[in-house]
């Protein structure tokens, strides 16, 4: 194994609930044992690329009640196909050269689980999009 590969690998945090076993689909058990930790992992930079993304969309998103934020959250993610792209590549990029030759047989499907992974972290981090200025308050 190359020094990346073992670096990549060696970074990524286990998720004891991520099960791999037989009858699963091979998509699950990418999911599982790659997409899960790298997002996990990504965590907080997903974070800060979506604050951003808010800031450079006016603030828009904090002048919305709570059903409309997830609905922003889930319009960025499917339909600013730029944001998409930029969010696949800081998941894609922590890929060893194995994960994205499987990756490349079934990205279509990969990605659909990708962005809803994305998409429901986002989604439960909700409360850290508040307002900069609401958090002076506190």
């Amino acid at each position: 194994m190359s020094t990346r590969n073992q670096s990549l690998l060696s970074i990524r945090p286990e998720i004891s609930t991520a099960k791999v076993y037989d009858g699963i689909t091979d998509q699950e058990a990418f999911q599982n044992t790659t997409l899960r930790p790298i997002i996990k992992m990504q965590h907080n930079l997903l974070i800060a690329v979506f604050s951003n993304y808010i800031v450079k969309h006016k603030n828009a998103f904090h002048n919305l009640n709570l059903d409309d934020q997830l609905r922003y959250i889930e319009n960025a993610i499917q339909k600013d196909i730029k944001f998409r792209n930029s969010l696949k590549g800081m998941i894609i990029g922590q890929f060893t050269v194995e994960e994205y030759k499987l990756y490349i047989q079934n990205s279509s499907a990969l990605n659909k689980r990708m962005m809803n992974i994305v998409k429901e972290r986002l989604i439960h981090s909700i409360q850290l999009f508040t307002k900069p200025e609401t958090l002076e308050a506190i």
